[in-house]
């Protein structure tokens, strides 16, 4: 087996494994949700959901805005939402976003009350049962102690130090008391991975990914907590080609206060994606 035919069977069995998670999802849970930040992991998310389900979405695509985001996700959002006949709900804490909540006062309350908050006062009024989310354990090292379903309790909380057992491929739903499920159908991907895939199946990508003036964004958040890194990648080809040779992390043009360990973990305790 060549080298393309070996990477092809590879990006296969990474997307028959998520498949089968999100086709598990929909048959346990009746009130499905998935999250849509317009990032590289949640659009190819999209696109399995897609795939999986006869080329739709058959349940709502959830944006959290948080009103401080760069106007080129606004505008993908929208262009790939109409592209995808998706069932876009966008999600704001108005009152937050009113009082000022803000990265340059406290990031730590901003993401609590502009994301966090915003996305429980959505499930308080559509009684959501599960969401399904774009998170990867190659990503962050608290991420990596997720499981594909992480039940959630009625704060949000995430119980990290006592997770179900997923074994033989067998994800099955907790008998205990929950809020909420949280989906994770390409935890096992890589970034190299999700573009690969990307590059394969011709997906659509945020422009911000792409670099100009010899920089670019590699990890998508919020315009205040996001500084792009030093690259002259300018196509889905180029990317690919620089992570098969980069060590930088992923995150490193994110907010560094909030992407160090005990703050992170402490952020995924309390809901944040």
């Amino acid at each position: 087996m060549g080298e393309a035919d070996s990477l092809d069977a590879h990006l296969d069995s990474l997307e028959k494994r998520s498949i089968a998670i999100l086709r598990e999802a929909k048959a346990q849970f009746k009130n499905l949700a998935v999250l849509w930040s317009t990032g590289k992991d949640s659009t190819t998310t999209i696109w399995l959901c897609r795939k999986a389900f006869l080329g739709e979405v058959p349940f709502p695509v959830i944006h959290i805005d948080t009103g401080c985001k760069f106007p080129e996700i606004y505008e993908f959002r929208d262009k790939v939402a109409r592209e995808w006949d998706l069932k876009l709900i966008v999600a704001r804490n108005e009152e937050a976003i009113r009082g000022g909540a803000s990265p340059q006062r406290d990031r730590f309350e901003c993401c609590t009350l502009l994301k966090t908050q915003a996305l429980k006062d959505l499930l308080a009024k559509e009684k959501y049962d599960a969401l399904i989310l774009a998170i990867r354990r190659d990503e962050h090292g608290i991420r990596a102690k997720e499981r594909y379903f992480s039940p959630r309790d009625e704060e949000f909380k995430w119980n990290y130090g006592d997770q179900p057992a997923e074994m033989w491929d067998l994800y099955v739903k907790p008998s205990e008391d929950f809020s909420h499920m949280r989906v994770h159908p390409i935890l096992h991907w890589t970034e190299l991975n999700v573009w690969q895939y990307v590059k394969r199946k011709g997906l659509p990508v945020n422009p911000l990914y792409f670099a100009r003036g010899g920089k670019r964004y590699r990890s998508l958040g919020c315009r205040p907590c996001t500084v792009p890194v030093s690259s002259n990648a300018s196509t889905v080809d180029e990317i690919v080609e620089e992570l098969e040779t980069s060590k930088t992390p992923e995150r490193a043009g994110r907010a560094q206060d909030k992407e160090k360990a005990y703050m992170m973990q402490k952020l995924r305790s309390l809901g944040y994606m």
